[in-house]
């Protein structure tokens, strides 16, 4: 693989990386490479699994650093069609055409509900495409009877979600033959460690924890814009369309950082010796916060503003997933969110509109059936489930009403035409 941005550091992994590859190999069974961020891992698989130009067929309600990801690694994303319950990918929607021009798909699982994979996987394997499992908010979820994670081709994680380390991923891979090839291209787009970096990560929690305390959140954010810190004013960040057309120029993770790096600028920054012992010691307490997360999103699960069963897996399901945050499916979703944040309860992963309503066509591949997407971006709220109780006294008090069941669109039929070659 000819990845042509190489950057400083050994050719083979170093032992800051083993432990944290260690805790997840004996997790998920798997080989793992530890990664400084999940965008970062994904990064490495794309590049080594695509084509350079290929299609990667991906959920449009995803956060746009996933987007920005794809187009980095010089791939063309293609929206999928989604069931508008959970936002996982709709298999049976996506035109039968589409599927010989694409070179793999991309999965989200979004806030812990588990795609489809192993009907994805059946799929692929048909198509001769890779399975890539975007797992950042599933470390913890299941399907088929297996983690979310376990099949594809490579999967990536976050440790900056349940596991709370504010730092770090981790890629896997269903072929061990493959792990000194990732870990080779891993050591070749790292950027050098920076003491000032790791001084920032080792107080950034005790920053935060006072800005909590005092409660100085509006003031902390004021500050940020007036220094032009602050990188969203929206849900989305600024699209910037003629800067994005010139990275499309030379894609790689230099041209694209800019959009990359947005909420977590050290994405790509060697791990220092502390930053790794804190990684292990949240790894230590995982199971922990998973079983916290299961018994909230049981207990959210149990609302007027969710089905039973839609969110935790199939009806009748013994144990619901320990999910990241639970979609609520509320009729005002942003009535809803200050209804929370009036409780002191943050609410963030918004992804709405839909990366193809956002992007365009100049951009990505539209969905061919958008209104799915466009109705669960729009009412979902996601609530953590560690907040369960608290939340839902919020949202009882403000009278939340739950959102109407969506209209089923029509299942889109092959186009005429075929797919458009020039967008390859």
């Amino acid at each position: 693989m000819a990845i042509g941005e190489a950057g400083p550091g050994p050719a083979r992994s170093e032992a800051w990386a083993e432990r944290p590859a260690r805790i997840m190999r004996e997790r998920l069974g798997r080989d793992c490479v530890y990664v400084p961020s999940c965008r970062f891992g994904l990064y490495v698989a794309l590049r080594h699994w695509c084509p350079p130009g290929g299609r990667v067929l991906m959920s449009p309600v995803n956060d746009d650093v996933i987007f920005f990801v794809v187009l980095a690694a010089g791939l063309r994303p293609v929206q999928a069609p989604l069931n508008p319950r959970d936002a996982s990918l709709d298999i049976d929607a996506v035109p039968e055409e589409v599927w010989g021009t694409l070179s793999a798909v991309l999965t989200t699982n979004l806030y812990g509900n588990p795609d489809p994979a192993p009907e994805l996987r059946a799929r692929c394997d048909a198509s001769g495409i890779p399975l890539i499992e975007d797992a950042a908010h599933a470390i913890g979820s299941e399907v088929g009877g297996r983690p979310v994670g376990a099949w594809g081709d490579a999967s990536v994680f976050s440790l900056s979600k349940h596991v709370g380390a504010r730092a770090g991923g981790i890629l896997t891979v269903a072929d061990p033959g493959l792990r000194d090839v990732l870990e080779e291209a891993r050591e070749e787009l790292l950027s050098p460690r920076r003491a000032t970096a790791e001084l920032g990560y080792a107080v950034r929690p005790y920053a935060e924890a006072a800005v909590r305390r005092l409660g100085l959140r509006r003031a902390a954010w004021a500050t940020l814009r007036l220094l032009g810190l602050a990188e969203r004013e929206g849900i989305r960040m600024p699209l910037r369309p003629r800067e994005l057309a010139r990275a499309a120029a030379a894609p790689g993770l230099k041209a694209y950082d800019p959009w990359v790096r947005v909420d977590m600028h050290d994405y790509r920054l060697r791990g220092g010796r502390f930053r790794l012992a804190r990684v292990g010691r949240a790894l230590d307490r995982l199971d922990e916060v998973l079983t916290a997360c299961r018994a909230g999103t049981e207990l959210l699960l149990s609302t007027r503003w969710a089905e039973p069963g839609h969110a935790g897996g199939p009806p009748g399901r013994a144990q619901a997933q320990p999910l990241f945050r639970v979609p609520l499916l509320v009729a005002d979703r942003d009535a809803a969110a200050a209804a929370l944040v009036r409780r002191g309860i943050v609410v963030g992963y918004l992804y709405d509109p839909p990366l193809d309503d956002y992007a365009g066509a100049r951009f990505t591949d539209l969905s061919p059936a958008p209104e799915a997407a466009r109705w669960f971006a729009r009412h979902a709220l996601p609530v953590d489930p560690l907040r369960a109780r608290p939340a839902i006294e919020a949202l009882e008090e403000a009278g939340v009403r739950p959102a109407e069941a969506p209209r089923r669109p029509a299942r889109p039929g092959p186009s005429p035409e075929g797919p458009n070659p020039s967008r390859g």
